[in-house]
């Protein structure tokens, strides 16, 4: 798939995730085969483009792949502010958050709270497109609520304004998370638009994966909370996609050895003390689905020091070993 001059490895996209999709988490998916990792959510007004969060997310020092920045508001004029400082921070790809279902971005109608709105719509995806020299992509919800998926309008919006690739999330912004996504949506706004389609929700393993690209016929697929803890996924479905079978899985000692350094890796990244504490919800992700690891995330979550973190995991694996 390609987006403006810039063409994709693989069709599978990492989703931009506020918390999440930091520069450590990028760099690991990237190298565990997605083929761009899209940036945590930046906000639209300048007054807090200087906080240490917003100075932490623009912060692409040493990234490989493509550069994609994702920015939310309801402003056009600040929007296409918000559009071009990034771009001066180095950012080759806008990404305009429509999607997001979060009751602290809704209220500020921002997110996918614009996708009420189809002329707003229109004016922001305008006003960023015409403010910057770099492709602009979109994500969005299937619509408002289940009553009103507008998400064939909204993508034939995006389309005349220039948009070029449009991510859709499988559910209305009243879903939330809720159920199941659904992909009919999808396969119609595909087949409307002739601009890149991404299909987003619930795809977590490479027979999903493959399933959604044939029914929606989307050019690709992003992946968000099925990353979380597992990053190996992209690797799984790139070699699904690619050779039909699934790969040989990684060793344990490869798994335990890349959880270790993502930790190590987010320490440097937040210093010490944001560090911990950011390092408990990913060492928690990693861990969800052993017995084993139960009492050991009550433990971990206690330590307050980076090198007592990496040597209670190490001494963990040595256990469970």
């Amino acid at each position: 798939m390609q987006i403006g001059p810039y063409k994709l490895s693989t069709p599978l996209l990492v989703a931009p995730m506020a918390g999440v999709t930091d520069r450590p988490f990028r760099t690991l998916c990237l190298r565990m085969g997605a083929g761009m990792a899209v940036s945590e959510m930046m906000s639209s007004n300048p007054r807090v483009w200087q906080s240490e969060k917003s100075l932490r997310r623009m912060d692409h020092a040493g990234e490989t792949g493509i550069r994609s920045v994702q920015i939310a508001g309801a402003d056009p004029e600040l929007m296409a502010e918000a559009a071009r400082f990034n771009v001066d921070q180095g950012a080759q790809i806008i990404d305009i958050n429509m999607g997001c279902p979060a009751k602290k971005v809704n209220k500020k109608m921002a997110g996918s709270a614009l996708l009420q709105y189809p002329q707003l719509v229109q004016e922001i995806v305008s006003a960023v497109v015409k403010a910057v020299t770099v492709p602009v992509t979109l994500k969005i919800r299937t619509g408002w609520d289940p009553d009103h998926r507008n998400g064939v309008h909204i993508a034939r919006i995006a389309q005349e304004c220039g948009i070029q690739a449009l991510a859709v999330h499988g559910r209305t912004r009243a879903c939330m998370y809720r159920g199941e996504a659904e992909y009919d949506t999808i396969r119609a706004i595909k087949q409307a638009v002739s601009i890149p389609v991404i299909a987003n929700g619930d795809i977590d393993s490479p027979e999903k994966a493959r399933f959604v690209l044939d029914y929606t016929g989307a050019d690709a697929i992003m992946i968000g909370r099925a990353a979380q803890g597992r990053p190996w996924i992209f690797r799984e479905i790139r070699h699904y996609l690619e050779q039909g079978t699934h790969p040989v899985p990684l060793h344990k000692d490869l798994e335990q050895a890349m959880i270790r350094e993502h930790v190590d890796a987010l320490h440097a990244f937040y210093g010490e003390v944001m560090g911990v504490r950011i390092a408990r919800k990913h060492v928690g992700w990693y861990l969800k689905d052993s017995d084993a690891g139960r009492d050991f995330r009550s433990d971990f979550n206690a330590i307050n020091e980076p090198e007592l973190q990496l040597d209670s995991l190490q001494q963990y694996f040595a256990n469970i070993a």
